[in-house]
């Protein structure tokens, strides 16, 4: 039994030696680590109304926690994290000292989850929701050096603290250059916390997303921390075409736009012969939505005919949707026409599938993310008929000779074991 562990533990090493290239976890992220650490602060709401038990069955605040832990628990090891309340300390009716109630509960630096978790089981829905001073706080715990600085702040109700409007301090915030986003998330919130809380983030950059439900809470949380984690790309606004000939031009990058309700817009991208397109776009609910939706990215010709598609759809649990695609544009063989090796404009055509209640603004369109990239594409014909794999050909040969290697000494251990215990 022992024999038989142990060949299966040193199997597993090897699969998983192979599976990462050799590579230990510091070359893996050596590149990541050459400039300042990328900064998080969570600012979570923990005033009186955050008692309400209305997110699947239990109150919000318990919501928060859970959101918390596990976001805690799974925050790369390279991301300094602190975490700013707002509304948790203060039990009076003085607005004048409500307004003021916003505290750094765990400091901007290097994670100590046990220490961090400690102090999230502490909190208690309390006072006031102090929204403007705690923004202009928690810009403070992040400083104005170099480096990813995001701010996630987490509230069911818009600010009690007027006429300190958190829209105002975003934009001065914005403006400072000091490169800090700041997205938000609203809990089950009404009309007026939704249009506050989407000026907020739209004056740094950043993004709103309406929260109704704990596992959206945590994931959404977790995307947002790993976000800083990643290159900083400054998005460019775009405005798509309703036809493929007037589409704009677009270069490798991060574009943002805006789509009505059941829209197509189309965007233009050269692909030269052996490059391969990659893109993806992210289309956000950012107001109350009918269930059953969906997002579709094609790749067509100038002519209308489709080369590769990617979708996905929702069903009302879900306020971002995101799908992609990969186009390789084959080399071109030595007999090839010269007028053939001009690079390809390919058009993509992003659409959704989004309605709403006749009560429902359906302007302006409904948020876009698209993200382009032109590579180096396959090394050969069989790659590209079979791109979904990428370059993992190699990966999926040595596995193959690994498990072959693996049955055969398996075998041979066990004619062993047979032969000593017949001896016996």
């Amino acid at each position: 039994m022992i024999t038989r562990q142990r060949l299966a533990a040193g199997t597993c090493a090897l699969l998983a030696t192979l599976a990462l290239g050799g590579l230990s976890p510091a070359q893996a992220y050596a590149d990541e680590t050459d400039g300042p650490a990328p900064k998080v602060e969570l600012v979570l709401d923990v005033s009186g109304s955050m008692r309400a038990r209305d997110i699947d069955g239990g109150s919000r605040m318990a919501a928060a926690k859970q959101a918390f832990n596990e976001v805690l628990d799974a925050t790369p090891e390279d991301v300094e994290l602190g975490i700013r309340t707002l509304g948790a300390n203060y039990h009076g009716d003085d607005r004048k000292t409500g307004c003021k109630d916003t505290a750094q509960l765990y400091p901007v630096g290097p994670l100590d989850r046990t220490e961090a978790k400690t102090a999230v089981a502490t909190l208690q829905p309390t006072g006031w929701t102090p929204i403007g001073p705690a923004l202009l706080k928690a810009a403070d715990d992040l400083g104005s050096g170099d480096g990813t600085k995001r701010m996630v702040l987490i509230s069911d109700g818009e600010d009690t603290c007027q006429p300190l409007d958190p829209c105002e301090v975003a934009r001065e915030i914005s403006a400072k250059g000091i490169g800090l986003t700041i997205d938000t998330l609203g809990l089950v919130a009404d009309a007026k916390t939704r249009e506050q809380l989407s000026c907020i983030a739209d004056a740094t950059g950043g993004t709103y997303t309406s929260v109704r439900h704990k596992d959206e809470l945590t994931d959404r949380v977790g995307q947002l921390v790993d976000r800083a984690a990643d290159p900083v790309v400054t998005p460019v606004a775009v405005d798509g075409a309703a036809q493929c000939a007037d589409a704009p031009q677009l270069k490798p990058g991060l574009f943002t736009d805006r789509e009505k309700f059941g829209e197509h817009r189309f965007y233009r991208v050269d692909v030269e012969p052996g490059k391969e397109l990659r893109a993806s776009v992210s289309v956000a609910a950012d107001r109350a939505v009918n269930r059953d939706y969906g997002v579709l990215l094609r790749a067509v010709t100038t002519h209308g005919r489709e080369i590769v598609r990617g979708q996905e759809s929702g069903d009302g649990r879900t306020d971002v949707i995101s799908t992609g695609l990969r186009y390789p544009k084959p080399e071109l063989d030595d007999d090839s026409d010269s007028g053939a090796s001009q690079a390809e404009s390919v058009c993509l055509q992003v659409s959704n599938s989004y309605s709403a209640a006749a009560s429902v603004k359906t302007t302006p369109g409904l948020p876009v993310e698209l993200t382009v990239d032109v590579v180096d594409g396959p090394d050969s014909a069989s790659d590209v008929a079979s791109f979904g794999l990428g370059h993992g050909w190699w990966l999926l040969a040595a596995l193959v000779v690994v498990g072959f290697l693996a049955g055969v000494l398996w075998g041979w251990i066990s004619r062993w074991r047979i032969a000593v215990w017949r001896t016996n």
